[in-house]
């Protein structure tokens, strides 16, 4: 364990090592093992450390068949000097301390226990062994957890063997039988622990619940710590203000007028569904004036680069309502891409759907449908002209 310098003291930002092996993985990356290291290797929660390792950028820290491996970019040579970045560990530093504190609140005063954890790059989560959370139960919680960092209680750490185990009241059963790590917050939180963490509670500074939601009979819940309150303040504050210059209103007034803004929102759209009803009625009107006979069967034949495949399906439905003895042909051509619609009235006998998928091979499409009605796309690789025709032609055979 003496290799292990984050354990001895966490704020270690430089260290010298010697290299005692460097090779590639089974996936080819090369990594480095040093007869010592500062860098925390992923586990328990908490995601690895980054820095250097003599100028060289450590991309990945992973502790495998009992030696850390360091991944880096290239080659590093000899007399190794480490650097850690030190943004990145404090920061996992009071978000696991956090976590430590948030899980020993939502205990001691609710009894909800704590059955995971994750350390986000943005976000930390713990899953309480609860179907149910109110806000007046996060609340509650999140006071507690930030009373106990405000009291500034010492966090400890110590080595233990199973023996020595029940002399301390853990949260939970740990998962090891040798070199356990206990990390001690005295009268708040005793619970086995590899992570780093800050001397005291108050270096978390913070601790802010963002949501809960439920996952998988648990409930989690989303939080931050120390820096990461002030970036979700600042980040919420932007939105805030930008929300309240664009609305025109006071912040106390931005949820009446964002769902004023929806409703109104929700009106326009129903207004502009009806005008595209209506439109598309006339549309309807003006084509099957304008129809074709071909082999003696009433053909309309559309090419539109404006309808998308929603617009040509009600127009073709609309035109079909109201003649059954007409056949549809309806083609969309946007974005490279050609969308079909072809059908045929109540009162006629034709196999739309086996005309539409004659011709699909011919532009790499998909679809299908029914006998009076079948849509598809696909490719234009042929032009919408070329497929008309072809339509037109295998449909009335």
């Amino acid at each position: 364990m003496h290799q292990k310098l984050f354990y001895e003291d966490p704020y270690i930002t430089t260290f010298s090592a010697q290299i005692g092996k460097q090779t590639t993985d089974e996936a080819g990356r090369r990594y480095v093992v040093l007869n010592q290291t500062a860098f925390y290797p992923t586990g328990g929660g908490q995601p690895f450390d980054t820095g250097t390792l003599n100028g060289v950028a450590v991309t990945d820290v992973e502790e495998m068949n009992g030696e850390v491996r360091h991944f880096v970019e290239k080659e590093v040579e000899e007399e190794v000097h480490g650097e850690i970045n030190w943004v990145r560990r404090f920061d996992h530093m009071q978000q696991h301390a956090g976590q430590h504190v948030l899980s020993a609140a939502f205990e001691d005063t609710f009894a909800y226990k704590t059955v995971s954890f994750h350390l986000g790059q943005d976000v930390c989560t713990i899953d309480l062994d609860i179907s149910l959370l109110d806000e007046a139960e996060a609340r509650e919680a999140e006071a507690y957890a930030n009373s106990i960092i405000q009291t500034n209680h010492p966090i400890e750490t110590k080595w233990v063997n199973k023996e020595e185990l029940a002399q301390y009241n853990l949260r939970k059963e740990v998962s090891v039988a040798e070199d356990i790590r206990l990390v001690i917050i005295p009268d708040v939180d005793y619970s086995g622990c590899g992570g780093t963490h800050p001397a005291s509670t108050a270096e978390v500074g913070a601790i802010s619940i963002l949501k809960w939601e439920n996952q998988k009979n648990h409930m989690r819940v989303h939080f931050v710590c120390g820096n990461r309150v002030m970036e979700q303040l600042h980040e919420k504050q932007k939105v805030v203000q930008g929300l309240t210059n664009i609305l025109n209103v006071p912040q106390v007034d931005l949820v009446d007028a964002a769902n004023r803004l929806v409703l109104q929102t929700k009106e326009y759209e129903k207004t502009v569904d009806e005008l595209n009803s209506r439109l598309l009625s006339y549309e309807a009107k003006e084509l099957l004036q304008s129809a074709d006979t071909i082999d003696n069967q009433k053909v309309v034949q559309l090419i539109s680069n404006e309808y998308g495949m929603k617009e040509i399906q009600k127009l073709a439905k609309t035109i079909l309502s109201t003649d059954p003895f007409v056949v549809v042909f309806l083609i969309s051509e946007k974005e490279n891409k050609l969308q079909i619609v072809c059908g045929r009235g109540a009162e006629l006998e034709l196999d739309m759907n086996r005309a539409l998928k004659e011709v699909l091979p011919l532009i790499n499409g998909k679809g299908g449908g029914k006998k009076d009605f079948a849509q598809g796309g696909g490719e234009a690789i042929r032009s919408a002209e070329e497929i008309l025709i072809e339509l037109v032609k295998v449909s009335l055979q």
